[in-house]
């Protein structure tokens, strides 16, 4: 029989509060106490010193507060996680407003509740209204070297929840300010565009290229996996040059034929994207977009509404947007185009979104208004000045553009 050790447990643990226990082992006369340091995260054992289970208790409550006396006690109501919490609730509603786009209210929440390195187990119990710069930079720090893999657009993410749970507490009036909060730099990625006439001799325009292969491919009827290339691949590819949409589920593949209005002076569609990347907006169309719609409506006759413009026999957006990117694949291999040499990446479909605004940059000769141009297209003008702009050559046009003045024409 093996004799049972002097360090067994001889009497039942005894839990006095959340932290807190006291139990007897057979080594010693007296109640042994187990308190867990909040500052540490580790569990502290002490001898109360006393061999009787009532004044043990009260021996136990003594040690656990000298170990957390300098730990204030934070209302849970005052907690980072708390106005977290109030933080995922406002982005919902935004999102349910079509203010934001539901990525939004999804990255907030991933950035909180990630169980390995969230900001709720970085910050989670502090005190909104102790929480400094130094706290964000040390959350921040440890986050980095628990996951370096995580790239600088996810950590600039973090920091705009960061600042976004701090914005509701004061609002509410529990601080006075924001603390700073020093950002990643962040390299940009570049944005490929097919290259057209004048940036490029016509013998060179490998967007009029796309489309025309886009065209012939749709009257031969070559098929991808099963599925024919239709003339409505070369539509679509024309819808997304004139009206600035972005090729997803949610912005170009969303929308139906209550979201289109014919308007006059100038010709153009007025394009409502209900829950875009940024949230609900109205854009114009170039004048090209009308008679794409038009053909639309001739090909699908007897369209409702609510019917979706682009393919609707797909109820499954994504399942139209996957058809679609195949598609143009092929498209674009049988044009013998891969590569954006300028860019070093891959063209895809998105690309006519980015040749959609560089050739307003460049065709209108220097008068386009970026701010316009940018709410139109759902982006910034920080954003076209990042990634469009500054990769185009400056032009005689642009140049007296710039030195014109108000009233000048």
């Amino acid at each position: 029989m093996v004799a049972k050790s002097r360090n067994a447990l001889s009497e039942e643990i005894i839990l006095i509060s959340r932290g807190i226990a006291i139990y007897k082992v057979g080594a010693s006369p007296y109640w042994q106490c187990r308190v867990r340091d909040t500052r540490t995260k580790k569990y502290v054992v002490r001898s109360t010193k006393e061999t009787s289970r009532i004044k043990a208790r009260l021996a136990a409550e003594e040690i656990a507060a000298d170990l957390r006396g300098s730990v204030k006690r934070v209302e849970r109501e005052f907690t980072f996680e708390a106005y977290g919490k109030r933080m995922i609730q406002k982005a919902d509603r935004m999102v349910a407003n079509g203010e934001r786009h539901t990525n939004y209210a999804r990255d907030i929440r991933y950035c909180l509740e990630n169980e390995a390195w969230g900001l709720y187990r970085q910050l989670g119990a502090k005190d909104v209204r102790e929480i400094r710069t130094r706290d964000y930079q040390q959350a921040m720090e440890k986050i980095q070297a628990d996951r370096p893999d995580l790239s600088t657009s996810t950590r600039n993410i973090l920091t705009s929840t960061f600042r976004n749970v701090l914005k509701v507490a004061r609002d509410d009036g529990v601080i006075d300010a924001v603390p700073a909060t020093p950002r990643a730099r962040q390299k940009d990625a570049p944005r490929s565009y097919f290259p057209f006439h004048p940036l490029v001799a016509k013998k060179d325009d490998l967007y009029k290229r796309v489309i025309q292969t886009a065209k012939d491919l749709g009257g031969k009827g070559t098929e991808v996996r099963g599925l024919p290339i239709t003339d409505e691949l070369y539509d679509l590819a024309l819808f997304l040059t004139h009206s600035f949409l972005r090729p997803t589920v949610s912005e170009v593949y969303a929308l139906k034929h209550s979201d289109i209005t014919v308007a006059d002076d100038p010709k153009r569609l007025l394009v409502t994207v209900r829950a875009g990347k940024t949230g609900y907006r109205v854009a114009n169309s170039m004048p090209g977009a009308v008679p794409v719609y038009e053909r639309i409506r001739r090909r699908y006759p007897d369209a409702k509404p609510d019917d979706y413009l682009f393919y609707p026999q797909y109820l499954n957006r994504e399942t139209a947007a996957r058809n679609v990117q195949r598609q143009f694949r092929v498209v674009l291999d049988e044009a013998g185009i891969k590569d954006d040499p300028a860019a070093g990446i891959k063209y895809t479909i998105y690309s006519l979104r980015h040749t959609a605004i560089c050739m307003r940059l460049i065709l209108s000769h220097g008068e386009v208004n970026i701010f316009n141009l940018a709410k139109n297209a759902g982006t910034s003008v920080e954003q076209i000045e990042r990634f469009y702009a500054r990769r185009l050559p400056l032009s005689r046009e642009m140049a007296i553009n710039l030195q014109k003045f108000g009233g000048q024409s």
